[in-house]
Order: C-alpha cells, then structure tokens, then sequence
C-alpha cells in the first residue's frame, strides 16, 4: 500500500508552517513521489496530520486586529471599499475591529454624505460589531494590529503618528504616502524608531497584467514597455477629482506606475537621464482652483540605458494595459480586464451597482494586498512580504514625482 505525494507533503509543508519551521518548498522537495506504508510511516503520518489540525483549527484561526482610518462616503471612498472587503470576510488573516472617520463623525456628521455615512455605519455595527469613533482607539498590549491609512493624503503624517502612539504594531499606507519627499522620510523615521513596519498600498505591484507584460519584455532582447493607466471620470466629474486628488496627477493617480517604474525599472531621480513629454497626448486643465493634467504621458530613460513609458488618463475608460514592444518586432499587449476578470467586473456591476469603476476593475488587487499583509503579520515574520512596496519605494516614488512635475509642466507649456 503507498500514500500519494501529495498527502505526504501538504502534511510536511502543514506542519512545518504551523511550528514556524522551514519554509514548505524546501520540505517539499525532500518527499518522494510515494511513501510505503508500514506502521513507523503510519505513525509518522498520524504526527503529521496532527500539524496539520494543529494548523487548520488553531493557526487558522488566529487573525489579525484592523482598524480603518479615514472611511470616506459609502461606495465611493477607497477607505469604504478596504472596510467592505474586510467585512466581507474576503482577508481571511484579517478582522475589522473598528473604523475612525473624523469627518463624517464630526464636522461632516449632518452633511448628505454624512448621513449616508451614519446609515451605513450603523448598519455595520449592528451586523457586524465594528466600533466606529472620530478618534483612533488604544489597540491591546502584547497583541499585533493593523492601522489601514486611506484618508486625504494631507492628513496622513498626523495620523501615521496617531495609529503608532495608539499601539498599531503595523501600519497599511495609501499612495502616495504623504504631500511632500520630507514629511514621508520623516513619516518612516518616526515609524522605524518605534519598530512599525509600513505596507505601501501600490496594487499594481502584484496585478496580473503587469507580472505578465514584465515576464514577455524579459522574454525579448532590447524590449520597451508602455503602461497605460486609465480612469473612467466623465469630464463632468473631474471638478471634484481635481479637488479630491489635490495632490495632483502625478502623485496620485499615476504615482501607482511610478513606484512600477521605482520598483522594477531602476528608476530614481539620480538614474534617470532624460525624460520626453508626450505633448500630442498630455492635456492639463483648470478646474475650480485647481491645475492638473487630465491626461500625461512621457517616457523615462534612465542611465543604464532602458526606456519605459507612461500613459495616464482620468477620462480614458475602465481599463488599464501594458505594451511590450521588440525592436522590428510585435507588440504584445497585456490588459486588465482579461476576459476572465471582465467577466467578473460585470457580474460585480451588476449586484453592486454604483461603486466607483476602479473598484470593479482592481478587486482582486486590493484584495491581494490587504490579505498578504494580514497573513505575514500573523505569521510572526519579520521583515516585508514579497511583492509589497515598502515605504522607502515610496520615497524615492515621491522624489521621482516631485522631479517629474515641473518638467512636464514646462513641457507642455504649463505655468503654475
């Protein structure tokens, strides 16, 4: 009689995760394709599989403490849309203990959106028990909680500071981080002297079409990409985008294939040798009192000789896509919605409608995100979990914008 493979190692890999041994790929490759039994390899087994219940009902079980700072109005606030998910029980490692929203449970309480606000809150308590306060709450001693950081950029160094005063043991920080190069570096000075560890909410890093699109250009000798990032803000929309967003394009909603370039590309702001403006495409408006492009694009060449372009469009639909290109060769085109996702994307649309177009379109990747932290943090391990930004890519992402911003303005004819 002969036990399979597979058994044998999903209980080694089990069991060697659940005590906090060797990593299970590295067991795995110790196990033969089949062990034959006898009763020493019975009892072997019988061990095994105890690790694995250990693993199954105990470890399982062990989630990780979030709170939520900064919720925004219901299916529109990327705040609402992490607390959703975590409600919904889609992160597994992770539980949504309480949500802070200054606001909307202050000054913004007896606004429209704020009592959509409240009606939902309510209604999230009520269901689910999640404290909802205008104040960060003390977490527990001794046990690891997760601050999620999704309000306006400007307030994020004050409540960085705020989650890490309260006892958060780790912080999850929207893009760009911060306004400014400075109050980020000393945003992740603060947090490395008090021994927090600080997760980047840079989606793209783990998205699908972009592992893909950086696969075939390894692929091709001499090969150029192009990301093209699009929203679906009708121009009527963009009034309150550009008031919204007021940090502007570049460090806001095309910061995301920055810290790609940052991450993958060896760019910075000492490597990069020249930067080309793509005037055709660009467009920059003026809205309230607020300039900003509606649309850029340009391409990075950095020192070491690789050239990368960026497209960036509020207006251009609700997609996002990467073009490999081979010298006198074709192109290869990698985009998101695939058909698999699409078909998801309307099946959402259809049973959620009215969330924002983004929210459709990069679920998974929030999901992702938010999952893979929650679950390194209940691992014990020290460090960062692979494919997740860290704070420093999000410096030198900033300093990549704050370089950008005037050359592309003085490209396209822009005084600000």
């Amino acid at each position: 009689m002969a036990l399979p493979r597979a058994y044998v190692a999903l209980a080694l890999a089990t069991t060697v995760d659940a005590f906090g041994k060797k990593k299970k790929e590295l067991i795995v490759e110790e196990v033969v394709e089949e062990v034959t039994t006898s009763p020493i390899i019975y009892l072997v087994i019988a061990l095994l599989s105890a690790g694995l219940l250990y693993n199954f009902f105990v470890v399982a079980k062990e989630k990780v403490e979030v709170i939520l700072v900064g919720c925004g109005v219901p299916k529109r606030g990327m705040g609402w849309y992490h607390a959703k998910q975590l409600i919904e029980k889609r992160c597994p490692s992770g539980k949504l203990v309480a949500v802070v929203e200054p606001y909307f449970l202050g000054p913004g309480a007896g606004t429209p959106p704020g009592k959509e606000f409240k009606a939902w809150s309510d209604d999230v308590t009520a269901s689910h028990g999640v404290e909802f306060s205008a104040e960060v709450p003390q977490a527990p001693v001794g046990k690891p909680r997760l601050a999620i950081i999704s309000g306006r950029t400007g307030d994020n160094p004050r409540l960085l500071r705020e989650v890490i005063e309260k006892g958060c043991s780790h912080v999850f920080l929207e893009k760009p981080g911060a306004p400014t190069v400075a109050e980020l570096e000393g945003m992740a000075a603060f947090a490395k002297s008090k021994g927090v560890g600080v997760f980047m909410g840079y989606n793209k890093n783990v998205t699908k079409y972009v592992r893909l699109a950086r696969a075939k250009e390894a692929e091709l000798a001499g090969a150029t990409t192009t990301f093209c990032a699009n929203n679906a803000y009708k121009s009527t929309e963009l009034d309150e985008c550009f008031e919204r967003n007021a940090e502007g394009m570049l460090k806001n909603m095309a910061v995301h294939e920055l810290a790609l370039l940052v991450s993958f590309y060896g760019v910075s702001v000492d490597t990069i040798q020249s930067v080309e403006a793509d005037k055709a495409f660009s467009k920059c408006e003026k809205r309230g009192k607020f300039t900003d492009f509606s649309k850029i694009g340009f391409t990075i060449k950095t020192k070491a000789g690789k050239s990368v372009t960026v497209r960036a469009d509020r207006c251009g639909g609700s997609f996002n896509e990467a073009v490999v290109t081979s010298p006198g060769g074709p192109s290869f085109t990698f985009k998101t919605p695939d058909e698999e996702l699409g078909g998801q994307v309307k099946a959402m649309e259809q049973s959620e409608p009215g969330l924002m177009p983004y929210f459709y379109l990069q679920d998974e990747d929030y999901m992702t995100l938010k999952e893979t932290c929650c679950a390194h943090i209940a691992s014990g391990a020290s460090g960062m979990p692979a494919g997740i930004a860290t704070i420093e890519i999000a410096i030198d992402t900033l300093k990549v914008a704050e370089y950008l911003t005037p050359l592309l303005q003085k490209a396209c004819g822009i005084s600000k």
